[in-house]
Parts: C-alpha cells; structure tokens; sequence
C-alpha cells in the first residue's frame, strides 16, 4: 500500500483534489483537463488499489470519507507545491523570477544600476536583487570569484578579455564638495593649490578617484595634502561635511544624490579652474559562466540606461 501511495501520478493526485474542492465529479474532470468517464474510472481505480472509498457520494455532492481525508490533504499540498514550481520556473525562464546579483562603483550604481534595477522590480517584481556597491578592486575581485553575475567597475591595467565580456560605460568627473559655510564656499575659481592646506577626506591610496586627484596635484606642481581623512563611505563624507570644513571629493553622481530634492542638502561644489576626471568604469560580465534569465535581463536593462545617459 505506502509503495503504491508513493508512486500517485500527480494528475491523480490532482483529481482527488479537484473532487474535494468542487464536490461534483463532473467538475472536478472539467478543472484537470479530463472526460468525466475518464476521471470517474481514475478515482474507481484508486479506490480499488487503496482496497477503501475515497468519497461518499451524497445527493448534494461528493464528501471525502475519513480516509479520503487524508489523501485530499496531503494531494492538495503536493499539487500547490507542483504549481508553485511551474510558475517559479516559468518565471526564471522568462525572466521575471530568479536572482540576480551586481557589483558597482558608486557613481555606476546611483546614475545606471539602482534605476535599471527599480526599472526591473516594476517589471518582475518576483527577482531578487542583490546590489554590492564597493571599491574597484573588491568588484573584479568578487567578479573572478564568482560572487556575481556582472559589475560595474573599472579594470586598471590589467588585460581581462579573455575572462570577461567587456562593455565600455562612461566617464565620470571628480568634484570638490564643501558645506555652505567652507571659508572657500564663495571663492570663485580656486586652482588646487589655494586648497592645498585645507582639511579633505578621500578615498585610499590605490583608489582611481584618489589617483585622479593625486595626478590632478601633480600636474599643478604640487603635493597631496596632508591633512586628509580616507573614507570611501559616503554616509561618513556627509557626516564630515556636516560637521567640519573639510574638502569632500566626490562623483558626479554623488553630488547630484546630495544636492537635488528631495535631500537638497546645505552643501555647494568648488569651482575649480583645471576640470579632474576619472578612469571610465566598464561593464564586465563572465564569459565562462551561463548567466541566468534575470540576469540577462538586468544586464540589458543596464545598457539601455548607459546608451540613453550617454545619448545626452
């Protein structure tokens, strides 16, 4: 008997269901997609096999008997469960389930990835999004590993075209951020050097950000200044902002977060003379890794806002 109960094809177990819930056989056939002659001889044959009736056949409809019971409960779960895997496989095949998971620089994340993935939660709101936004470094690092399924991040030096498919993004361009009250707020055009022994935070040596400012210095004739606190955290660069005169250098993207509604925060950017720009961040996804339906997807949505930014 369990050797039998074991191997219920899911269209039985389907019917028993279908009974249980309408009460009529003839419907009961209609919703598993059967004649009803067809359904009748499939529930005769089950109960002879289980050697009991599985439904008491009343005036009004049918009831299941005490043992019919436990088959309706545990066929219907078995029968949702089948259902739900259709439809979430459906779904991954189609895109609109699944998981995805990008890594980003943090002007790739706030001007491309965050709108394409808000963009994609409209569309399949059943994909789960993970969204890593971190250093360069840690991103090709995380992408070689295998931690996701594309990044946006810049690749330095190094040759990564046999391991990556590699889509060119955009330029960003390196500003200077101040609080409303910095004694240089209203200064006007300022070269580097008037800055020179202000209090800044940037990010760590090894940083393209960093190294577009150290190259920006240099071309100046000047040193780096000394006094500086490295953070790549912007919550701790608004905290510094808020709360001393430093000299924050930041994105585009960035002070474009800050300084437009709804934050409109009490903040302004230095004019500065020499414009500073940063190695381009590109698009790299695995070349030996199938990527997954929502990724794909995801992936197209972040090129069709690239394209459109820089149509602009």
């Amino acid at each position: 008997m369990g050797l039998y109960l074991r191997s219920l094809r899911l269209v039985q177990l389907r019917l028993v269901a279908a009974i249980a819930r309408l009460g009529k056989l003839r419907l009961a056939a209609e919703a598993c997609g059967m004649t009803t002659p067809a359904a009748s001889r499939m529930l005769a044959d089950l109960e002879t096999q289980l050697t009991t009736e599985l439904f008491e056949r009343r005036p009004k409809g049918m009831v299941p008997t005490p043992a019919g019971e436990v088959l309706v409960r545990h066929a219907a779960q078995l029968v949702r469960g089948a259902d739900a895997m259709s439809a979430e496989f459906d779904a991954h095949l189609g895109g609109e389930g699944g998981s995805v998971r990008v890594g980003a620089v943090t002007g790739g994340a706030l001007a491309v990835v965050i709108p394409a993935v808000l963009e994609m939660k409209r569309q399949a709101p059943l994909v789960d999004v993970s969204l890593d936004v971190s250093s360069s470094a840690q991103l090709m690092h995380g992408l070689e590993r295998g931690e996701f399924d594309f990044t946006l991040s810049r690749i330095g030096p190094h040759d990564y075209t046999r391991q990556f498919d590699i889509f060119p993004a955009q330029t960003e361009s390196v500003l200077l951020m101040v609080r409303r009250g910095h004694p240089m707020a209203e200064a006007g055009p300022v070269a580097l050097a008037d800055l020179q022994g202000a209090l800044w935070t940037m990010q760590d040596r090894g940083a393209p950000i960093r190294h577009a400012l150290e190259i920006a210095f240099h071309e100046e004739g000047i040193d780096l200044p000394e006094n500086l606190i490295k953070t790549a955290s912007v919550v701790a660069i608004m905290a510094l902002l808020r709360d001393s005169d430093v000299i924050a250098v930041i994105t585009q993207e960035v002070a474009d977060l800050l300084l437009s509604p709804p934050y409109s925060a009490d903040l302004v950017l230095l004019d500065v003379r020499t414009p500073i720009t940063i190695e381009p961040y590109c698009v790299l996804s695995p070349r030996d890794r199938i990527a997954s339906p929502a990724a794909r997807r995801l992936l197209e949505l972040v090129k069709d806002r690239l394209a459109s930014n820089n149509a602009r």
